[in-house]
């Protein structure tokens, strides 16, 4: 299996990082060949422009998803995005690992999957969701939160966690073509002593060595 693992985190010690960590180790040591991006360490830029390519379709008028196409059929994009593309399409299984900002994505995940995930390489031309590009392969969320679990429930204090991650399984991973597993979650490790991370850690390294077993998730359209 190969697994490719996008993180972020601007602390090396957070919790994220233990878990990043994990998920290599682990991963590794089932058998997996894992490439990963460390998002802070590579100072990657979340912000699209014309940095995104090496060719031009218009020079008068910046519209991404044109110049998106048109890269993608004169092999166009810049070497940073055309490494991340390379990593995406050459995996089985996708995780993302990050902190629960504002009910979605840090800023600079957010604007890797805006430049990464482009229009003529990744999506369009009739191959969305159940045709995506990426189809056959499968992705999930491993993210942490700072509040408590039983806040993000139905009629909690911040809602369901299942309506929060919609936009993403649905509206970022499904539209590509991936079948999403369920996420991993924990609810609020800042707070926990440190047996309580270990034993966190532990749960998640155990679902790892049996990824491979797991079956997507139902997310829908509602």
């Amino acid at each position: 299996m190969k697994v490719f693992i996008v993180y972020w985190h601007p602390e090396p010690k957070s919790f994220n990082h233990a878990m990043f960590s994990m998920a290599c180790r682990t991963l590794t040591d089932a058998g997996a060949e894992v490439q990963t991006s460390d998002l802070h360490a590579m100072a990657f830029d979340p912000v699209s422009n014309r940095t995104n390519f090496r060719t031009v379709k218009d020079p008068d008028y910046l519209k991404l998803q044109l110049e998106e196409i048109h890269a993608t059929e004169v092999h166009g994009f810049s070497d940073v995005l055309e490494a991340e593309m390379y990593k995406v399409e050459w995996c089985d299984l996708m995780i993302w690992q990050f902190p629960l900002w504002w009910f979605g994505l840090p800023a600079v995940l957010k604007g890797w999957v805006d430049r990464v995930f482009a229009m003529g390489r990744t999506y369009g031309g009739g191959r969305f969701y159940e045709s995506g590009v990426f189809q056959g392969k499968r992705a999930f969320l491993s993210l942490t939160t700072g509040g408590p679990e039983e806040a993000y429930v139905s009629g909690g204090f911040n809602g369901d966690m299942h309506g929060i991650l919609r936009p993403i399984h649905r509206g970022m991973l499904q539209f590509v073509g991936f079948d999403v597993l369920a996420p991993q979650i924990v609810y609020g490790p800042a707070h926990m002593q440190d047996e309580q991370r270990r034993l966190e850690l532990e749960r998640f390294g155990k679902r790892l060595a049996q990824i491979a077993e797991e079956s997507p998730i139902e997310v829908g359209r509602y």
